[in-house]
């Protein structure tokens, strides 16, 4: 048998007390005596009353929830990401509600359009590939929802970022290469139109010139979405070239992993023949054979920071705050697609 879900001014008519007096005992409120909260707490547990939260999140103008937009959920660098904003969320009292661009501005647009008028507290997001600026978010800023960028962000755009440095990253993961003795090393790029792979192209040609290596255009290979079918036809242009690389920088972990294969299908050793290097440490990296030397992005503690910063924000936002960019540690995690076996 269904029963019918009892309001606190039924509450109040059950125990013919006032409705404040009724919710101050609720909230054991000093001013109401321990007999009548424990009484009231009693009686609200007897007829199954449940607090109206949402009415009373309206009343605060303040809802708990925070939205988060990501270009791919199955993506493993996202779904990290979004666990450690819901660690961080949990924690704070925040519930997280997640929507999916699948990197189409179009989706991207409608999803800002759904979140302006839904009641959240604040936004964390990660632009899709096909977004060149970020005029759908500014509307944001005019309803005082405090927003967050993670990864991909617009560099133009004034808000706060949680970013690593992509740079620097692939920089460190060409120099890894070439510390082997490797001078033929190639690169999976991917599309140009994003900054996050631009900085990765410019970091693995700065590491290169640095250590007096030509940069040879035709060892680099543009992806659209760096894909594991773009990884292995990207490996195949190479063999039909006639140019094998003997190191190999990828943008991200799935175009290593295919490429690695194909290679080895050519009758190539990895790492004997080519040293591969991957980026973002996705778990497959460690049960290839061999496992895959690549560059651990952080994507949990990016969302952790990303939350932690929102919230701050979420909680301030009647002061004035400057904008930040937290740039998130990267590390060069050696594996057996570089180790080489030392002679005896």
């Amino acid at each position: 048998m269904s029963v019918s879900k009892i309001t606190i001014k039924e509450l109040a008519e059950k125990m013919n007390l006032s409705i404040s007096t009724i919710s101050r005992a609720l909230h054991d409120h000093p001013s109401i005596g321990k007999k009548t909260t424990a009484e009231v707490k009693k009686m609200a547990r007897l007829l199954g009353y449940v607090p109206n939260s949402v009415a009373s999140n309206l009343r605060r103008n303040k809802t708990y929830t925070i939205g988060v937009i990501v270009p791919r959920i199955d993506i493993y660098f996202h779904s990290h990401v979004i666990s450690g904003i819901e660690e961080i969320a949990y924690k704070q009292g925040y519930n997280v509600t997640i929507f999916q661009s699948r990197d189409s501005l179009d989706r991207e647009i409608k999803i800002t359009q759904i979140l302006q008028s839904k009641m959240v507290d604040g936004i964390i997001a990660c632009i899709g590939l096909e977004t060149k600026n970020c005029d759908h978010f500014h509307k944001f800023r005019e309803l005082n929802v405090p927003l967050v960028f993670y990864d991909r962000v617009n560099k133009s755009f004034d808000v706060s970022k949680v970013v690593i440095d992509d740079f620097e990253a692939a920089f460190k993961a060409t120099e890894h290469l070439i510390h082997l003795g490797r001078k033929t090393i190639c690169h999976i790029a991917g599309p140009q139109s994003t900054d996050i792979f631009k900085a990765r192209l410019e970091g693995y040609k700065a590491a290169l010139i640095q250590h007096h290596i030509p940069v040879n255009n035709k060892l680099v290979k543009y992806t659209s979405e760096l894909s594991y079918e773009e990884g292995a036809s990207c490996a195949k242009r190479l063999l039909s070239s006639g140019t094998v690389p003997d190191g190999m920088f990828c943008a991200n972990d799935y175009t290593a992993i295919t490429a690695m294969q194909v290679f080895k299908k050519a009758g190539y050793q990895i790492p004997g023949d080519i040293a591969v290097v991957g980026f973002s440490n996705y778990p497959i990296s460690r049960m290839l054979d061999p496992t895959l030397t690549t560059i651990d992005d952080s994507a949990f503690d990016m969302g952790q920071a990303a939350a932690k910063l929102l919230i701050r924000n979420v909680e301030e936002k009647n002061n004035t705050i400057a904008t930040e960019t937290i740039v998130i540690k990267t590390n060069l995690v050696i594996r057996d697609s570089t180790r080489m076996e030392k002679s005896a």
